[in-house]
């Protein structure tokens, strides 16, 4: 098939579009977030081709993958009148928990006329079951990552976090525990707009670094780390969390949204209390072989369920669906 999708969330998309389709992503001059095209970042197959609106109107399109709620009359506008769900068929994948007055807050699809019986596929079950998706067809495909390998070496007695914006998402990414974690590890920052977090926290540089590497460097550096930090309070689960995983590290983590489903017993920690997380903290800082050992399963467990086969499997399921 031709699958029309905009480049909007470079990890999942990454794993996207590993399948055995045709990946047609816009591009737009200055490449602005209609239209980023082709990841700078991520490798993708050659397989996945650029397109402009202008050329994106005569293109081939079996498919339409939606994934914010402008995009069903953008893509209207720029495939010639075609309407997804309608004259094309067309899915709308929720990549997030819901915001505003939780658990009651609608979702965008529910009151559409325009994309009733499109289906909404959510990535975790937590994010099925928070949104009010009122008549709209829902399923859940969890995530999948494309295997990094068992890289783990946890030679730095530090702590890898993953997060963008931790400044203005504040309490949302558990930004407000660092301080209190950071007395039990000295912790890596990874992420975009990380900078001033330190001064923004209080903390001395020796307490918490920003580790700013490329992408291409980003799963060798996180794997150097003793453990894997997972703080955010409202998030829907994070590919960094499953990648960390998959890299065979440790997961200490807030016991909130997918979480508690992602990281099984011995895996890791979880926990609502700061206090358990950090004493978790300063037991893998004490004792490497242990953290080894509940990293070994973490990546067992990961691959079982967050492999790449089994996403692209379920993804094919839906097509098949789809398409009779």
């Amino acid at each position: 098939m031709n699958i029309l999708i905009w480049h909007v969330h470079g990890s999942w998309t990454t794993a996207f579009v590993q399948g055995p389709h045709h990946y047609l992503v816009p591009v737009v001059s200055g490449r602005g977030p209609d239209g980023l095209g082709r990841t700078r970042g991520f490798t993708w197959p050659a397989s996945v081709t650029e397109l402009s609106p202008v050329r994106l109107r005569d293109a081939p399109v079996d498919l339409v993958v939606l994934q914010r709620p402008h995009e069903a009359a953008l893509a209207e506008c720029w495939l010639g009148g075609r309407r997804p769900g309608r004259d094309v068929p067309a899915v709308y994948v929720e990549h997030g928990t819901p915001g505003g007055g939780v658990p009651g807050t609608r979702h965008p699809c529910a009151d559409r006329d325009d994309l009733r019986g499109v289906p909404l596929v959510h990535i975790t079950h937590f994010n099925r079951l928070f949104w009010d998706s009122g008549t709209a067809p829902t399923t859940v495909i969890e995530h999948g990552v494309v295997d990094p390998g068992h890289l783990y070496t946890g030679e730095l007695e530090r702590a890898a976090v993953v997060v963008n914006d931790p400044i203005p998402r504040g309490r949302t990414t558990g930004t407000d525990l660092l301080p209190e974690l950071s007395r039990a590890a000295p912790l890596d920052v990874f992420g975009r707009r990380t900078e001033g977090l330190a001064a923004y926290l209080g903390l001395a540089e020796d307490r918490l670094r920003r580790a700013e590497v490329p992408q291409a460097r980003l799963h060798t550096e996180m794997a150097r780390r003793r453990l894997y930090l997972h703080p955010p309070r409202w998030t829907s689960l994070g590919m960094s969390l499953l990648e960390a995983m998959h890299l065979g590290m440790p997961v200490v983590a807030l016991a909130t949204t997918e979480a508690v489903e992602a990281v099984p017993e011995g895996a890791g920690v979880l926990s609502t209390r700061p206090e358990v997380l950090a004493r978790a903290v300063r037991g893998y800082l004490r004792e490497p072989g242990a953290a080894a050992e509940d990293g070994a399963r973490a990546r067992r467990a990961a691959l079982d369920r967050y492999g790449l086969k089994r996403f692209l499997d379920d993804w094919e399921r839906l097509f098949e669906e789809l398409r009779s």
